[in-house]
């Protein structure tokens, strides 16, 4: 059985479709990522998965339990970090897992996770007081304090600086390590690369594609790119003439070839018969952020400087 299944999932707001007919699985014990442009309609698939609104149409089921009929059963084995998740700001640290907690029959150690997740010397710290990193520690902490077997986390790490949100990563991994499958909403490529086994594109209400992230970048670059730089002159056709090139160009000093096979290798032995040096010479690979491109016509995160969307 699947940890997750959503068969195509339908819901419309007056004339507007935010989700359109989306359709995929989560299998136990994976991080699934799921991306696409601002208000593709990502937070309203997560928010049905987790029975906070009710699809037009379409079945949903968290480990086998359908989510608006057995609320109770989803409610046990599945925790959510909603994007703009909140505290009131006298509440510690301790007093807001407590209160979390009285909602399971059968909650986590919350002790066993303010130490999981670095909160040991915030226990009494009101929630004012903390930093983004240990806000979003703590929305997290709640999310497992119900011991549960899927955790759904929606934008988990907007407004982190770097060094919060990598530590965030870390932790995240360290919670999969626990039997957690985890559902990943998140509109930076650099995190669903690093994290996901599998990732969802979601482009105008519709599932655009699932795969790997290597496979995603596999399925939409093609083209290789050699970048360098050179001292003596060097004559464009030598390296146009080359079978896999396809074009060259050349910025402020530095060269750019884009091709296919064996690239690098005809490149360099094009610059080597000519006698010419190449300084800083390197292959750029393809990445998520090519491939997000390529499926939704977005740059990552240009749409709009705010994620909150349909």
């Amino acid at each position: 059985m699947s940890a997750l299944e959503v068969r195509n999932l339908h819901k419309r707001y007056g004339q507007r479709v935010a989700v359109d007919d989306v359709s995929f699985t989560v299998e136990e014990g994976e991080i699934f990522g799921i991306i696409g442009p601002n208000g593709a309609g990502k937070t309203t698939t997560v928010e049905c998965i987790a029975g906070l609104r009710t699809p037009d149409r379409g079945a949903v089921r968290v480990l086998g339990f359908d989510p608006e009929t057995q609320r109770a059963q989803v409610r046990e084995r599945l925790g959510v970090q909603l994007q703009e998740s909140s505290f009131p700001d006298a509440i510690t640290v301790d007093e807001a897992l407590e209160l979390y907690s009285s909602f399971y029959r059968d909650p986590a150690d919350r002790h066993e996770l303010v130490d999981l997740l670095g909160l040991s010397d915030k226990r009494r710290t009101r929630y004012k007081s903390l930093s983004g990193g240990q806000k979003q520690r703590l929305s997290i902490a709640c999310a497992l304090v119900g011991n549960p077997k899927v955790a759904i986390l929606d934008e988990l790490t907007t407004g982190l600086d770097p060094q919060a949100r990598r530590e965030t990563w870390s932790l995240i991994e360290r919670v999969r390590e626990r039997g957690v499958t985890i559902v990943l909403v998140t509109h930076f490529m650099d995190e669903a690369e690093r994290l996901s086994d599998r990732i969802a594109v979601i482009v105008g209400g519709r599932v655009a594609a699932v795969d790997t992230p290597a496979g995603l970048i596999a399925q939409t670059s093609t083209a290789q790119h050699v970048r360098f730089r050179v001292r003596q002159p060097l004559d464009r056709n030598v390296l146009m003439s080359l079978a896999d090139v396809s074009d060259v160009e050349v910025t402020e000093g530095t060269w750019l070839v884009t091709g296919g096979g064996q690239l690098l290798t005809s490149v360099a032995g094009a610059l080597a018969r000519a006698e010419i040096v190449a300084e800083d010479l390197r292959v750029d690979q393809a990445s998520l952020d090519d491939a997000f491109v390529t499926l939704t016509g977005h740059a990552p995160g240009s749409e709009n400087t705010h994620p909150k969307e349909a």
